[in-house]
């Protein structure tokens, strides 16, 4: 584990109950301003499909990859490959007005 300085801090999630009590609802009280809260709205959807189980099946994993799409820099290579019929869904737009 590396040094913190007073400037950092750390935090460790445990399970997917973490993400949904502490992690996404701090971002609901103190939402990003750029285009980053478009990423953190199509991860906000991830958690809930896998929440709800849906990763365990078919058409929900496909959902998650096609969210995955839209997300930061989209799919690796690697997840391409493996899930070549990836379509993904439209980006939200983020004012920041």
């Amino acid at each position: 584990m590396t040094k913190l300085t007073r400037d950092e801090s750390s935090f460790r999630l445990n399970s997917l109950q973490d993400l949904t009590k502490f992690i996404i609802p701090q971002f609901s009280n103190y939402p990003l301003l750029s285009q980053k809260a478009a990423d953190l709205l199509l991860f906000t959807n991830i958690v809930k499909l896998i929440y709800n189980k849906g990763h365990l099946t078919e058409n929900g994993l496909q959902q998650i990859i096609n969210l995955r799409a839209s997300m930061n820099l989209g799919l690796s290579d690697l997840q391409k490959s493996k899930f070549p019929n990836f379509n993904p869904v439209a980006r939200p737009i983020i004012s920041s007005t």
